[in-house]
């Protein structure tokens, strides 16, 4: 990308500091989970290294990475490309979300065998996380019926909360607003319905060092907040 600032490094207070811009995409829950402790981490660590966010579905993320827009993308499982370079960093759990008025509770696992009886609102079907619900649909023989279709996470949680339906979304990207009370939220088990959450880089460029850094920065975080039951799931 020709705009894409050069990345520098100097010497501050004794130890390397990097200088100029990383560009990363995210998808939308992604960055409602990582957005500011990221940026946190890198101004302490690099106060003079500027960070620019892009979120948007996986398939827009790996384009973009190809055409050297983007120097790494969090997104979701892939199809492998010779073009790509994939490092996957944790299984994430899908928990069933509601407004506080459904009374779900982290400690109370719902079957998913039971969204037969419920009112969704979900993604439309181009969307990974739309697509994974379907598939346990499918393996306990249910199908699952949606009030309201929304690919937009803001709208979702919207429409969940004043009870147009309930959805299923990572816990660390709504776990705010649980603590709040604002939402509640459940395990959803038998199955539980999962996806790997990978972060992408070109293969066939050089990666900066100051990507790197945001990269493994973000690492860090991810296992911070599962260590912490924040993101429900488990590090790769």
């Amino acid at each position: 990308m020709e705009e894409m600032e050069s990345i520098r490094s100097s010497v501050v207070g004794g130890k390397s500091s990097f200088r100029g811009t990383v560009v990363i995409g995210t998808t939308p829950t992604v960055a409602e989970i990582v957005t500011v402790p990221l940026v946190r981490k890198i101004k302490e660590e690099h106060p003079n290294l500027a960070i620019r966010f892009s979120s948007a579905f996986s398939g827009y993320l790996l384009d973009w990475v190809q055409r050297g827009e983007l120097e790494l993308a969090i997104s979701y499982d892939p199809q492998p490309l010779h073009t790509l370079r994939i490092v996957p960093v944790m299984m994430e759990n899908l928990l069933l979300v509601g407004p506080a008025s459904a009374d779900l509770r982290i400690d109370t696992p719902v079957s998913f065998e039971s969204l037969a009886d419920q009112q969704l609102v979900l993604p439309s079907a181009r969307h990974s996380l739309r697509v994974i619900l379907d598939n346990c649909a499918r393996e306990v023989g249910i199908k699952l019926k949606t009030s309201v279709e929304a690919d937009s996470f803001g709208a979702m949680i919207d429409l969940v909360r004043n009870g147009f339906g309930l959805t299923a979304l990572p816990l660390a990207s709504i776990y705010a607003q649980i603590e709040s009370g604002l939402l509640s939220a459940a395990p959803l088990v038998d199955p539980t319905p999962m996806r790997k959450l990978v972060q992408v880089f070109p293969a066939d460029r050089r990666v900066s060092p100051a990507a790197k850094f945001v990269g493994d920065a973000f690492i860090e975080i991810a296992a911070d907040l599962v260590s912490r039951k924040i993101w429900a799931g488990h590090m790769l």
